[in-house]
């Protein structure tokens, strides 16, 4: 790992978040015309185009390499497959709801980080994690919405986030970033052509909508590498709680761009969520100060 730079870690994902919401706009309007499969595939391709451009431009292609493709493919085998259940939870649920299902994602790497990763599961970290959770819980209501097929889609896209966190924390170790975003590119390609194809019938986007498709490529190739780029300066449970930075935006996002009602639920989980991750990353650094 390279050094550990914790600012610098929270500040890719900061901008991981924006990323983050951008496209989930774009799914939500792209969801009239494209199915998830579709959006994922255009997404991909887009992506591989932008890969290749930055390696070609910055001499990395021999970054590129076919060493533990297995392990890019479960990561990427359970990206796609979280992924997908996110584009469909986004047109079901709000954007508020969706990402608190997301945030699941620290306290399920922190519980498993000790076993696939050999990171300490300290107690400050598991009561932030387990702190957090219920946050998460009074954003999303389970018990009061019920469980609706967009609330199961946005809890199971966490579980394959979690996978994938997991599997890109291992790369990392010892793959660069441009090798991982190849492979993340094309394998899921190759996933969405699959999908998207077994039917023999891909719907290509309109001129209205190939704007949003654009911005669904960019936004989340640029996401990954912002978290790819967190993951090698910091340990995986201090990079993923700075990912609650989505819920102010979506929360804004919901209210004046699609009319949905403000919340106070939503505000008291922030504060929870939000103190965990202050508490987690203050124990984060005194820790590292001490060593």
């Amino acid at each position: 790992m390279s050094t550990y730079q914790p600012l610098k870690a929270a500040a890719y994902m900061i901008a991981a978040g924006i990323a983050f919401t951008s496209m989930a706009v774009a799914g939500k309007t792209l969801a009239a015309e494209l199915d998830t499969f579709e959006i994922m595939t255009y997404r991909s391709l887009i992506g591989i185009v932008v890969v290749l451009a930055i390696a070609l431009g910055r001499g990395k292609m021999a970054e590129i390499n076919r060493r533990n493709l297995g392990l890019h493919a479960i990561r990427n085998a359970s990206h796609f497959a979280g992924q997908n259940l996110w584009f469909y939870a986004v047109t079901l649920i709000t954007l508020p709801q969706l990402f608190a299902f997301e945030f699941s994602v620290p306290l399920w790497v922190a519980i498993l980080a000790p076993v696939f990763l050999a990171e300490r599961l300290t107690r400050t970290r598991l009561i932030t994690a387990i702190v957090g959770f219920g946050g998460i819980l009074i954003v999303a209501r389970p018990d009061m919405i019920g469980f609706t097929p967009g609330i199961i889609a946005a809890a199971a896209s966490a579980i394959g986030f979690t996978g994938s966190a997991i599997a890109t924390k291992l790369l990392t170790r010892t793959q660069t970033t441009i090798c991982i975003m190849f492979w993340l590119t094309v394998m899921q390609a190759v996933f969405g052509i699959i999908c998207a194809g077994y039917d023999m019938d891909i719907a290509l986007p309109s001129l209205a909508a190939l704007p949003w498709v654009v911005l669904v490529g960019l936004a989340g190739l640029f996401a990954h590498f912002c978290i790819t780029s967190a993951l090698q300066i910091a340990p995986a449970v201090v990079v993923f709680p700075v990912d609650f930075i989505r819920l102010p935006l979506a929360v804004t996002v919901s209210v004046f761009y699609y009319d949905e009602p403000f919340e106070m639920a939503v505000i008291l989980g922030a504060v929870i969520i939000f103190s965990a991750v202050y508490v987690n990353i203050r124990a984060e650094s005194r820790s590292i100060a001490r060593r």
